[in-house]
């Protein structure tokens, strides 16, 4: 007997899968990398401080102001360089300007610290609000990256994970709070720079990985397998 014809238009779940290129893996390490602004992004946001941590006990605090925002013009020309666009490069320039003006409006160097200091009990604040409210903030901000149109709260497995992701980075925030408070009140400026470094990038790279998990996690289980995280 001849074997049945098949029509050739028919395909099955499984072949339509196995034409279906499968995303490449996302390396962890890149994203954290550039979750924290790359090298780059991270030299900017230290060096500056450094500075003005070793200029201000040998100079005047306008000359130490001035040693911080002269090291992030050159990283910010340095960045413009390489062809980073206008606002990211020029971002850090505006932070230590500010910085610098409230301590000078002072007359205190531990104000150069101080406007970092209520940002992280800002941010502590909201993202804990998010958390109470059940709308936490890494996953809104998820939906929206992904189009808004997700109903991604009524899956338990992806709002737990992003009660994760956000609670990660509410510990982030209000334990940079504690540690550059506490110094702050101890009137310890080289212990404000140390701090602003230790707590800065380590913790925020820790955040960020726990963030990057939860958004491909989500990914994965909202938008299929095949989509890039």
């Amino acid at each position: 007997m001849a074997p049945l014809a098949t029509d050739p238009t028919e395909t099955t779940s499984d072949t339509v899968e196995e034409r279906t290129p499968a995303a490449p893996p996302v390396d962890l390490r890149q994203e954290v990398l550039k979750g924290v602004g790359g090298p780059v992004g991270m030299l900017c946001s230290v060096l500056p401080v450094v500075v003005f941590a070793v200029l201000v006990p040998f100079l005047s605090l306008l000359a130490a102001i001035g040693g911080a925002v002269a090291v992030a013009l050159a990283l910010a020309v340095f960045r413009l360089w390489r062809g980073e666009k206008l606002m990211p490069a020029l971002g850090g320039v505006f932070g230590v300007a500010v910085a610098g003006g409230l301590a000078a409006a002072t007359g205190s160097a531990n104000d150069f610290f101080l406007i970092g200091i209520w940002a992280s009990l800002v941010g502590a604040v909201v993202l804990f609000v998010s958390l109470v409210a059940r709308r936490p903030l890494t996953g809104v901000v998820w939906n929206a990256v992904h189009g808004g149109g997700h109903a991604w709260r009524e899956d338990r497995s992806t709002l737990l994970v992003h009660d994760l992701a956000t609670a990660a980075v509410t510990l982030m925030f209000a334990g940079r709070f504690a540690v550059r408070q506490w110094l702050y009140v101890a009137d310890s400026t080289t212990g404000l720079a140390i701090a602003d470094t230790v707590t800065g990038l380590p913790l925020t790279a820790l955040a960020v990985v726990v963030v990057v998990w939860a958004f491909r996690r989500s990914t994965r289980r909202l938008r299929g397998p095949g989509t890039r995280a």
